[in-house]
């Protein structure tokens, strides 16, 4: 994939983004079974979001909630942690869990569920996009010394996992972090470790796996994309290092389409 997913995707390599094709028949794959916790934060949500909960209601007890919704207690913690995380709730200590005033301007949140689509996929690759092609132009202008050696160990560990056959997504994700690192704004580096940690979309297309010489040709392309983007930057040309960002990041997402492509054909 470089961390855009693409190891065992057909090499498809483009200069220019095509335009957004319509989805004859969404590639999926088997929905992972809710656990109990989801239920209840799937439950509370609507609640809260439906305004059955007006903003400033207390949440009922956790006894309560666990006997309600038949689950442990345990279960219902992690719904109540769940919803605070997701803003739609507050707790005060000794008090319990109150609905949050502001409960219906949720904050960002892509669930590993919204995956189950390869639309959806390239969806977030169009959202990369605009993201880190902005990240690499303020890297050329703002790195260092330092971030330059880190996105050449990143590149040396990618070729050596891509000789000896091993995995180099782990590689592939920390040389992109050191990009936004490079910007020196804590805010990329928030947004693209939620992003690997949470919606890298491989299992997606697990069942997709190319031959290894069709993998070996891809894995060298888009060697050859990292490489463009660390000369751009290393180089201080933000304008290059943002069109090498770009194009590489396009050309994983032409990719993806032409998986999709060939799923539903």
């Amino acid at each position: 994939m470089s961390f855009n997913s693409s190891d065992n995707l057909p090499v498809e390599r483009t200069t220019m983004p095509s335009s957004r094709q319509p989805l004859s028949e969404t590639a999926t794959k088997p929905a992972a079974r809710p656990s109990r916790a989801d239920g209840l934060i799937a439950r509370l949500t609507e609640q809260i979001v439906g305004g059955r909960l007006a903003p400033g209601t207390r949440l009922p007890t956790e006894q309560t909630l666990a006997q309600e919704c038949g689950v442990s207690r345990t279960v219902v913690r992690e719904a109540v942690a769940a919803l605070r995380a997701d803003g739609l709730v507050v707790t005060r200590q000794g008090a319990g869990a109150f609905v949050a005033e502001l409960s219906q301007q949720r904050p960002f949140r892509i669930g590993v569920d919204a995956l189950d689509s390869l639309e959806r996929v390239i969806d977030v690759m169009e959202l990369r996009i605009g993201v880190e092609a902005e990240a690499a132009a303020l890297a050329a202008t703002r790195r260092t010394a330092a971030d330059l050696r880190r996105m050449q160990r990143a590149l040396a560990t990618i070729d050596a996992a891509t000789r000896s056959g091993a995995r180099a997504m782990p590689a592939d994700f920390e040389f992109h972090l050191a990009i936004v690192d490079a910007t020196g704004n804590p805010v990329f580096h928030d947004f693209l470790t939620y992003l690997g940690q949470f919606i890298i979309p491989r299992q997606s297309v697990r069942q997709a796996v190319s031959s290894p010489a069709a993998q070996s040709a891809n894995a060298r392309l888009v060697q050859q994309e990292h490489r463009g983007i660390s000369t751009a930057i290393r180089a201080r040309d933000a304008t290059a290092a943002s069109a090498a960002m770009r194009l590489h990041l396009s050309n994983s997402r032409e990719r993806y389409r032409h998986l999709r492509a060939s799923l539903a054909s």
